[in-house]
C-alpha cells in the first residue's frame, strides 16, 4: 500500500501542476486578450507606442553588434528601422497583421512580458543582454508558441533591417549582380 501512495502521489502533483498551468494559460489569454482589444500593437497600419517598444528592444537585442556604435547614430539607424519594420508589416496580408499586432500587444503589457518572454523589466529599459537571454528563452522554450513567437519577432527584424542596401557592407555584400 506504501508503493501505491508513492506513485499516486506524483500523479496528483503532475496533474495539479498541468491544471494551474492550463488556468494560469486561460487567464493569462483572457488578461492578454483584454489588453490587445485596448492597446493593439498595430493599428491604422503603423506600430503603435507598445509596438514600436518591442520592436525596438528586439531591434537592439538582435541587431547587437550590427548597429552603431554611438548613440545619436544608433538611435538613427534606430528610428530608421523601425519605419521599414512599419512598411513590411504594412505588406503582410489583413489577418496576419492582426496576429502580429496581438503578439506585440501582448509583449508589450507586464503580464504578457513575463509569461511570453520572461522578460521582468520594461522593452525599453532592459539591457541588451536581458532582452537576448529572453529571446533565446523564446526560442529554446519547449511551447511552440514562445518559439513561433521568437522566429516572428526576428524574422521580422532581420529581413527589415538588412533589405536597406545601407546594412549589405556590414555583411561584405556588395550588393545585387548587375545584367
Amino acid at each position: 500500500m506504501a508503493a501505491e501512495e508513492c506513485n499516486t502521489a506524483p500523479d496528483m502533483q503532475r496533474r495539479r501542476l498541468l491544471q494551474l498551468g492550463l488556468g494560469a494559460g486561460a487567464l493569462l489569454a483572457i488578461a492578454g486578450g483584454g489588453v490587445a482589444l485596448f492597446q493593439p500593437g498595430w493599428e491604422d497600419h503603423k506600430l503603435t507606442a507598445r509596438g514600436r517598444a518591442v520592436m525596438a528592444g528586439v531591434a537592439r537585442a538582435v541587431l547587437d553588434g550590427s548597429l552603431p556604435s554611438a548613440a545619436p547614430a544608433r538611435e538613427q539607424a534606430l528610428a530608421a528601422h523601425l519605419a521599414r519594420v512599419q512598411g513590411t508589416i504594412a505588406g503582410l496580408p489583413g489577418h496576419a497583421q492582426k496576429e502580429l499586432s496581438l503578439l506585440l500587444s501582448l509583449l508589450g503589457s507586464a503580464p504578457g512580458r513575463v509569461a511570453l518572454a520572461g522578460l521582468s523589466t520594461d522593452w525599453s529599459e532592459a539591457s541588451v543582454p536581458e532582452i537576448q537571454a529572453a529571446l533565446k528563452q523564446m526560442r529554446d522554450s519547449s511551447l511552440a508558441m514562445r518559439q513561433q513567437a521568437f522566429l516572428a519577432l526576428r524574422e521580422l527584424t532581420n529581413a527589415s533591417y538588412y533589405a536597406d542596401p545601407s546594412t549589405w557592407a556590414l555583411l561584405g555584400y556588395p550588393g545585387p549582380n548587375p545584367l
